[in-house]
């Protein structure tokens, strides 16, 4: 195997997929490898950076004033009661806020550098920067293999072993592999809903993104299937940025490096996960803990 990726991979676009252990047998890791020159990304630090963010829609003012910093590498949660913003704020990221109708955005948000509201960036490219991972889960209607392959082959990927490479280290990545390689042309809708989530994923970084937007993406989802998209998380931020806006305290406690409190479109109260919830220093957050009101 590891000569056939080696075959269909310059060197220039692969990076450590194998690893040899004691006993010769090649090991996979859970590391990213590049499917094509144009995914390649800046290794460097991938951070967003918004100052003074306001989201209007029509005469409802739905984002007031915001400033937060999303680190690198970290497990990000957003927190608040229904109706907040958490997802306002998530969709102003990708920009797909932009489809809805009499909305106005003033404020910067910086993409390692890069201003994505007045710089006008190539959407396309800006949002396979940012993998969404939703509330349901909303697999394709085609099959299972197709379904990873989608945005490969739309950002000009057409080799088929190139491809099959791709799809099973993906779904290898997702936790999803041994569940469904034996039906790779059957269509996704046929999964299970814990199994769809994670074939979501899988689709979103197939197409290389630096950040990992996850709203609600555990909230449809039994207990374990709640638990597997966790500690997928928890692994992939060696590797991304991840945003997750979450109802769930005890689930921003398991996972949380950083947590952002949000209350009526502000940011009441944002730091390391230890100082909000350990040191809150706002009296709206100390009463959304001790779950006053949620």
């Amino acid at each position: 195997m590891k000569n056939l990726i080696a075959k269909f991979f310059p060197k220039t676009e692969l990076r450590s997929v194998y690893k040899e252990d004691t006993t010769g047998k090649e090991k996979r890791r859970l590391r990213f490898f590049r499917p094509n020159y144009k995914f390649v990304r800046n290794d460097g630090v991938s951070e967003i950076n918004v100052a003074d963010l306001n989201v209007r829609i029509k005469d409802n003012h739905i984002l007031k004033d915001i400033n937060l910093t999303i680190p690198d590498k970290k497990i990000t949660c957003i927190l608040g009661p229904s109706g907040c913003g958490k997802t306002t704020l998530l969709r102003t990221l990708n920009r797909l806020i932009d489809s809805v109708e009499g909305v106005k955005i003033t404020g910067q948000i910086l993409v390692n550098g890069e201003d994505i509201i007045s710089s006008g960036p190539e959407i396309t490219r800006l949002r396979r920067n940012m993998g969404l991972i939703s509330q349901r889960p909303t697999p394709l209607p085609m099959s299972i293999f197709d379904n990873i392959a989608y945005g490969c082959r739309i950002h000009g990927i057409r080799n088929r072993r190139k491809l099959r490479l791709i799809v099973k280290y993906y779904l290898e990545a997702a936790g999803l592999w041994d569940e469904v390689k034996d039906r790779l042309r059957t269509p996704a809708v046929r999964l299970s809903i814990g199994q769809q989530q994670r074939l979501c994923l899988a689709r979103s970084l197939a197409v290389e993104p630096q950040f990992i937007l996850a709203d609600e993406a555990t909230s449809a989802l039994d207990p374990i299937s709640s638990k597997t998209i966790e500690e997928l998380f928890v692994k992939l931020k060696e590797n991304y940025s991840i945003v997750m806006v979450t109802h769930t305290l005890r689930q921003a406690y398991r996972i949380a490096d950083n947590v952002v409190f949000m209350y009526l479109g502000e940011i009441i109260e944002a730091g390391p996960a230890d100082q909000v919830f350990n040191h809150p220093q706002h009296e709206l957050t100390k009463k959304y803990l001790s779950g006053a009101f949620s």
